[in-house]
């Protein structure tokens, strides 16, 4: 083999790995033998430090190309879409055309995947009529892409439309469009497509065709229809692959069957299937739904004999799974030995500090994260974030936060936020300033809203507000008991609040009275004269307590709560 391939396949498998310090050394051997800069070696290069996430690197890299030289531009931006920098791949394919280049059909790809995670709608029709002006169209990759982009911005008909307007459609551009009408919650249609496509053009579905429909019909809960794609999936002679079974036990515990889960898990490893790190992660959420800590150590155990407990995703689901079964040490230790933390690794851990009362350490950790410029915020942080400022009081920073989301980084509020947003004011008696915030959203309040509101309204005895809780709760959940039940005890509160201020004026007023017909007596006022100075109601009162003295005492023996008024 020549020297020239060996690097490139330590290059190639660095770049798999992530190994960056070995990566370095095998960077600088090429400069110190003068091939750092060939474009080849370079390309690999630029391509292993975006992996690593070393972009500073992967940009001085691209730097030293010479400018003549089109495929730098390809693998930057390549390097970056693959990677998940997508705001720096559109940036890239900017500057290429401030260069003066022209698209391609290699560059087109990455920046239409950059177009679909950024929902950037009007760019990814500007570049369809580039690929069509250029005839990019017959390329399968390009179509995929742009199907693919269509369908992530929602623009699922147009994604049919590039489709079907496609004269030699492929299993690519079949596969990318069955995966949009997934993502848009459309499975029935997408799996209307696959039997269309192979009874009209004998386009014959793989295992990635079935495994798409297979996940879409998991998250939906639709048992039956998974076991109908399964079945379609024997009729082609495939089996279930790893990446089968894990979208069946990530639909079962997303919608909390979790004892099917389980069940689902252990048939997987029967049929002799060895599960992946996505399918660890997978089933482990269903631990801490049922604060099962036995089996979720049973779990991390098989995962660290499998060797893939140091993957950063299931490094993430043990630290949730271990802070939500109230193990907070633990989920310490394992979140302060992850090296590579994602988002997810960092939300973990907040929610665990703030749902278990920790909200000093929620605030810090979430303030540490911000300080962190690799990893940004996203809307589940902040909720973490809120949810620490609710239990802990923290109404101002609370407030603050709040508006950094927005202005900041861009987050638009969500239910959830707003949610936590009327706790935090509810639970620091600021009800009116609660209900404004209610009145104020652009999008219409869910039950977790107007339940904080009225739980709120109850803990500070807001009959008017806990009337329009209750009556919004009663209109978006009318087969519901609870927020009547909860309106009927605030009433109960109130009213009892009530007897007793009654009874408390009642007695007082009762000890006047005795005392001035003590006076009168004392002072020998005829009976006449005496009752003539006292109301109709007050000889009344005179009346009951003289024929029943004993009542108070009698009332207090029924009624604990007086007794101990």
């Amino acid at each position: 083999m020549v020297i020239g391939d060996i690097y490139t396949k330590l290059l190639e498998a660095y770049t798999q790995n992530g190994s960056l310090q070995f990566g370095k050394a095998l960077h600088a051997h090429l400069v110190i033998n003068g091939l750092a800069r060939r474009t080849h070696f370079a390309s690999k290069l630029i391509a292993f430090y975006a992996e690593c996430k070393q972009l500073c690197h992967a940009r001085k890299l691209f730097d030293k190309i010479p400018k003549s030289d089109v495929r730098r531009w390809i693998v930057l931006i390549g390097a970056y879409a693959r990677r998940g920098f997508y705001e720096e791949a559109m940036c890239g394919f900017s500057e290429m055309q401030k260069e003066g280049r022209k698209p391609n059909k290699f560059v087109l790809p990455s920046v239409l995947k950059a177009c679909g995670r950024f929902n950037d709608f009007r760019t990814g029709e500007i570049l369809h009529g580039v690929i069509l002006k250029n005839m990019f169209e017959f390329d399968s990759y390009v179509v995929s892409a742009l199907i693919d982009m269509y369908s992530k911005c929602g623009e699922v008909e147009k994604a049919k439309r590039v489709f079907y307007d496609t004269a030699d459609r492929d299993l690519v551009a079949l596969n990318a469009l069955v995966s949009g009408c997934v993502q848009q919650g459309i499975v029935k249609e997408a799996l209307d497509l696959v039997v269309e496509m192979k009874a009209d053009q004998g386009l014959k579905p793989n295992v990635v065709t079935y495994n798409t429909l297979i996940a879409g019909f998991s998250q939906e809960d639709d048992g039956a229809m998974v076991c109908k794609v399964v079945e379609l999936m024997h009729d082609d002679g495939l089996e279930l692959d790893v990446v089968s079974w894990t979208s069946i036990v990530s639909g079962l515990v997303q919608n909390f069957h979790n004892k099917e889960a389980f069940d689902t898990f252990k048939r997987m490893l029967d049929d002799g299937m060895c599960p992946s790190s996505a399918t660890i992660s997978s089933i482990l959420p269903a631990c801490a739904n049922v604060i099962d800590l036995m089996r979720g150590k049973e779990i991390h155990g098989y995962a660290v004999v499998m060797g893939i407990d140091k993957d950063v995703y299931v490094k993430s689901a043990l630290v949730d799974m271990y802070a939500k079964c109230g193990f907070i040490a633990e989920a310490e230790h394992l979140f302060s030995k992850t090296c590579e933390r994602n988002t997810v690794t960092w939300n973990s851990m907040i929610f665990g500090y703030a749902n278990h009362g920790y909200c000093s350490e929620a605030i810090e950790l979430f303030n540490q994260m911000l300080r962190e410029e690799e990893r940004k915020p996203d809307h589940l942080t902040f909720t973490a974030a809120l949810t620490a400022c609710s239990h802990a009081g923290l109404v101002q920073y609370g407030e603050s936060l709040f508006k950094l989301m927005q202005e900041k980084y861009g987050i638009k509020p969500r239910l959830e936020h707003f949610a936590c947003m009327v706790d935090l004011l509810g639970r620091a008696g600021e009800l009116e300033e609660a209900y404004d915030l209610i009145q104020s959203m652009s999008i219409e309040p869910d039950l977790f809203v107007w339940g904080a509101l009225l739980g709120a309204c109850r803990q500070h005895g807001d009959m008017d507000l806990a009337a329009v809780a209750a009556e919004q709760l009663a209109k978006l959940e009318p087969e519901s008991a609870g927020s009547s039940v909860l309106l009927s005890s605030l009433y109960a509160d109130a009213s009892r609040m009530l007897r007793r201020k009654l009874r408390r004026s009642s007695r007082e007023r009762c000890r006047e009275i005795q005392w001035f017909f003590s006076c009168l007596v004392s002072t020998d006022t005829p009976n006449g004269e005496e009752n003539a100075l006292l109301s109709k109601e007050e000889r009344q009162f005179l009346l009951i307590q003289e024929a029943n003295p004993a009542r108070d005492d009698e009332m207090k023996l029924q009624n604990p709560s007086v007794q101990e008024e």
